[in-house]
C-alpha cells in the first residue's frame, strides 16, 4: 500500500478539479451513492473508507447534516484536503491508516467508499469486506461507489475504449492524460461485478445489489440483516 500513499499524496491537490473530467456522469454516480445510503436514525454514524479529500462524505453531508463522519484513508495529504473541507465542522474524525489491515472502529449506522477498493488485491477485498460487515450496526448498509472489470474480455476492451473516449474529450492536456493513463495501469486492480456481489454475500450481507452501472463504474449497496424497516 506503500505505492499507493505515495501516488494519492502527489496528486492531492488536483484531485477534486480533475474528477468530473475522469469520472463518466460523476455527479449521477455519486448521487445514486447518496441515494443507497439510509439510516432511521437523525445523526447516523457514517464510515468513509479510502475518504480522499472527503467528497463522498461531503455528499452523504447533503442528505445527513447531523451525522458523525469517520474519514480513513492511507494517504495523509488527502486527509488533510479533507480537513479544510470540513474546518468548521464538529463529530468529524479523520484517521491515517491502511485501511485494508486497520482497525476500522464501529459500530457504524452507514459504511461507504468511493473510487478506492478497487486499488486492493482480490485477497484484500475479499477481507475487508468481511470487516465492514462486523463494524456496521444490524440493519446498516455498505455503499460502495467504484470500479469493476468486464464480465469477459471482450466487455474489458469496450469498457477501455469508452472510457478513453471520454477521458480525450475532456480539457486534460496530452500530460495530464498520459499521467491517468499511467496511474490507472499501475494503480488500478479491478474485479468482476459479479464477483464483487458474491464476495459481499459471502460476508454475510442478506440485501446485495448492484444500484448503478456505467461500463467500470459501478455502485453496489449491501445491507446487514437484524433489523427491519419501519
Amino acid at each position: 500500500m506503500e505505492h499507493i500513499r505515495r501516488a494519492f499524496n502527489r496528486f492531492a491537490q488536483d484531485y477534486d478539479t480533475q474528477r468530473e473530467y475522469i469520472i463518466p456522469e460523476m455527479r449521477q454516480f455519486y448521487a445514486v451513492a447518496v441515494w443507497a445510503a439510509e439510516s432511521e436514525k437523525p445523526e447516523p454514524e457514517i464510515l468513509d473508507i479510502g475518504a480522499g479529500t472527503g467528497l463522498l462524505s461531503a455528499c452523504m453531508l447533503e442528505k445527513f447534516p447531523q451525522a458523525h463522519l469517520t474519514l480513513v484513508d492511507i494517504a495523509e495529504k488527502m486527509l488533510e484536503m479533507a480537513q479544510n473541507r470540513f474546518l468548521s465542522r464538529d463529530h468529524t474524525r479523520y484517521v491515517v491508516s491502511d485501511y485494508s489491515s486497520g482497525d476500522l472502529g464501529g459500530p457504524y449506522d452507514i459504511a461507504c467508499s468511493a473510487l478506492s477498493i478497487h486499488h486492493l488485491s482480490t485477497d484484500e477485498k475479499r477481507r475487508l469486506f468481511h470487516r465492514i460487515f462486523s463494524v456496521l450496526e444490524p440493519g446498516g448498509i455498505f455503499v460502495n461507489a467504484d470500479q469493476a472489470e468486464g464480465e469477459t474480455p471482450y466487455f474489458r476492451e469496450r469498457y477501455l475504449e469508452y472510457w478513453n473516449e471520454f477521458l480525450k474529450s475532456g480539457p486534460m492536456t496530452g500530460a495530464q492524460h498520459a499521467e491517468i493513463l499511467k496511474r490507472r495501469d499501475i494503480l488500478d486492480r479491478n474485479e468482476r461485478l459479479s464477483d464483487q456481489l458474491a464476495w459481499l454475500r459471502e460476508a454475510g450481507f442478506s440485501d446485495v445489489d448492484v444500484v448503478y452501472k456505467n461500463r467500470t463504474f459501478i455502485v453496489t449497496v449491501a445491507r446487514k440483516g437484524g433489523a427491519t424497516r419501519s
